[in-house]
């Protein structure tokens, strides 16, 4: 996966708490083992008016064309809630959203999140409130900064914003190094194969 450090990008507010796994990606766009062709079908009961997907809802916020370039989602609480599945961050990934913003996230999602390269900040329920009342005219626009763990900017009206956030040292080393679980492991690939040569060979 690609290294994260700092990212700018455009936010659009999904002002919905306790979003499930079913609400991003529903249960029948599940076939695919690949991380491929799930970003067609991000939040499909909220962005199409029909079950095949060929009507946008124009009320649903991700099909304003004012957020069309966004790449920062900020969410309620509880975000990623229900079934662990992988495939809604493969979803949220492959339509372009690169950092989730919310006071809390459902933890098999929030895992999930940074073992494919996606950013999720959880930031207090009042910070959070506060970048909802700045991204309703989509000209909010969020400096990301990894290393130093923070978020700013400076809204429409001439605020400056700058919040701090925290990840574990495993995550934090996994996105700014661009390594998941498992090619952490691979990582220690000699330390493993020097311990399977000490092994007593089974008959």
């Amino acid at each position: 996966m690609e290294k994260f450090t700092t990212h700018n990008g455009l936010v659009v507010p999904l002002d919905i708490a306790n979003v499930d796994t079913d609400q991003i990606i529903p249960k029948q766009f599940l076939q695919k083992t690949e991380r491929v062709g799930f970003g067609v079908h991000l939040f499909h009961d909220s962005r199409y008016l029909d079950h095949a997907g060929t009507q946008p809802n124009p009320e649903f916020i991700l099909n304003k064309p004012e957020y069309a370039d966004a790449s920062i989602l900020l969410a309620r609480e509880n975000f990623g809630c229900g079934s662990s599945r992988e495939h809604a961050p493969w979803a949220l990934q492959e339509y372009g959203f690169k950092v989730i913003i919310a006071p809390s996230f459902a933890d098999i999602f929030y895992g999930n999140c940074i073992n494919i390269g996606i950013l999720p900040i959880k930031l207090t329920e009042q910070e959070v409130e506060l970048l909802f009342q700045h991204a309703g005219n989509a000209d909010l626009t969020l400096a990301i900064d990894l290393p130093n763990n923070t978020v700013s900017c400076t809204t429409s009206d001439g605020t400056a914003l700058n919040f701090s956030f925290s990840l574990n040292k495993f995550q934090q080393y996994s996105l700014e190094e661009g390594v998941d679980s498992v090619g952490w492991t691979l990582n220690k690939l000699d330390v493993i194969e020097a311990f399977e040569a000490k092994m007593p060979v089974w008959q």
